[in-house]
C-alpha cells in the first residue's frame, strides 16, 4: 500500500512539473531531465509511468481536462433550461478558470497549439459532452444559434482565456459584475434574439 502511495505520487509530481514547465517554457522547451528535476525523480523514472515526452504530454492533458470537466458539470443538470443550464456550465468554467490558473493556463496552450496528438484532443473534446448536448437541445428549441459547436465554443467560452491571462498579467482584474457583463456576452453572442 506503501508502494503504491508513494508510485502515485511521483506520477503526481511528474504531471504537476510537466504543467508548471510547459506554461513556463512552452513545450518544446521542455526536456524530460527538467522535468525529471522538477519532479524530484530520476529522469528514468518518467519512463515507468510514460513512453515519452509526447505521451507524458497527452496524459497531463487528459487528466486536466478530466478535471475542468468535472468541475464544470458538477452542479449541471439535465432538468434547467437551457439558458440556465448553460449559465450554470458557464459560471463554472469562469471559476475554474481564475481559481485554477495553472491547469487553465496549461489546456489553453494544448487547446492552441499542436503539441497535444489528435486522439487525445478528441478525448478532451468527449468531456464536453453535456455542454455540447446541452447546445443541440438549444438548436432544436430555436434558443441556440443553428452554427457550428466550435464557433459556439470559440464565441462564448474561449474569451474567458483572454480575461484569465490578462487577469493573471495584472492587466485587468475581474470583479462580480465583470464576470456578469461576461457571462451577458456570451450568452448573447450564441443565443437567437428574437
Amino acid at each position: 500500500m506503501a508502494q503504491l502511495k508513494k508510485s502515485i505520487e511521483k506520477r503526481n509530481a511528474l504531471i504537476e512539473a510537466t504543467i508548471m514547465l510547459v506554461n513556463n517554457s512552452g513545450f518544446h522547451a521542455t526536456p524530460m531531465s527538467k522535468i525529471a528535476k522538477m519532479a524530484n525523480v530520476s529522469p528514468a523514472t518518467i519512463y515507468l509511468y510514460f513512453d515519452n515526452k509526447q505521451d507524458l504530454v497527452n496524459k497531463t492533458y487528459i487528466q486536466v481536462k478530466e478535471a475542468y470537466t468535472k468541475y464544470a458539470f458538477a452542479t449541471y443538470s439535465t432538468e434547467m433550461s437551457v439558458e440556465e443550464g448553460f449559465e450554470n456550465i458557464w459560471k463554472r468554467i469562469a471559476n475554474f478558470k481564475l481559481k485554477e490558473v495553472k491547469n487553465a493556463l496549461f489546456l489553453a496552450q494544448c487547446d492552441n497549439s499542436p503539441i497535444i496528438d489528435e486522439t487525445s484532443k478528441e478525448e478532451g473534446i468527449k468531456h464536453l459532452q453535456p455542454l455540447l448536448t446541452l447546445w443541440e437541445r438549444g438548436k432544436r428549441e430555436g434558443i441556440i444559434k443553428p452554427i457550428s459547436n466550435y464557433l459556439l465554443y470559440a464565441y462564448s467560452i474561449n474569451p474567458l482565456s483572454f480575461l484569465m491571462i490578462n487577469q493573471k498579467k495584472g492587466v485587468f482584474q475581474l470583479d462580480n459584475s465583470h464576470i456578469e457583463d461576461a457571462y451577458n456576452c456570451a450568452w448573447n453572442s450564441i443565443r437567437i434574439i428574437n
